[in-house]
C-alpha cells in the first residue's frame, strides 16, 4: 500500500486537520491493558495528586498515538510514515467525568524533502494549552 496523497499535489504551509480526540478515563484504563503500562498516575486520582499532578494524566505514548492518527488519516497509509518525533511539554490531564479531556491535533506541511518525502509540523493542545513541543513527522508520499 502507498500513501494516497501525492507529493506533487502538496504545498508547503498546507494545513492538516484539525482533528479532535476525546480522552476519557475509560480510554486510559483500556490503554493500560493494551500497553502493559499500569502506572497509577494514569488511572488513580489520589496517586496522581500525591506526586504533584493535578489529576490523572494520559500516557505520553497515548497522546503521541493521536498525532500518529492525524498523520496516517491524512496520508492514507500508516506504512508511509517514516518518522515521528515529539517532546512532551505538558501532560494531558483527564478529569473523572463523562467528558474527559479534548485533545486537538493539527499540522501543516513544513518542508518537501528528497525522495518524495514531506516533513510535517504537528501541534497538540488541550484547553490548558499545548502539550507537545517541536512535534514532527516525515511521510513518504506517492
Amino acid at each position: 500500500m502507498t500513501a494516497t496523497v501525492s507529493y506533487d499535489d502538496v504545498e508547503i504551509g498546507a494545513e492538516i486537520g484539525p482533528r479532535e480526540f476525546a480522552i476519557t478515563r475509560r480510554d486510559l484504563v483500556k490503554y493500560c491493558g493494551a500497553s502493559g503500562d499500569f502506572n497509577v498516575i494514569h488511572w488513580n486520582q489520589r496517586s496522581a495528586q500525591s506526586v504533584g499532578l493535578p489529576d490523572v494524566v494520559a500516557h505520553g505514548m497515548f497522546t503521541m498515538a493521536q498525532v500518529g492518527r492525524l498523520v496516517t488519516d491524512w496520508c492514507g497509509d500508516p506504512g508511509a510514515v517514516v518518522e515521528v518525533r515529539v517532546r512532551f511539554s505538558r501532560p494531558v490531564v483527564v478529569p473523572d467525568d463523562d467528558v474527559g479531556a479534548l485533545l486537538t491535533v493539527t499540522g501543516h506541511i513544513e518542508t518537501k524533502l528528497d525522495d518524495r518525502r514531506v516533513s510535517l509540523l504537528v501541534e497538540a493542545a488541550t484547553s490548558d494549552g499545548s502539550v507537545l513541543t517541536g512535534a514532527r513527522a516525515v511521510v513518504a508520499l506517492a
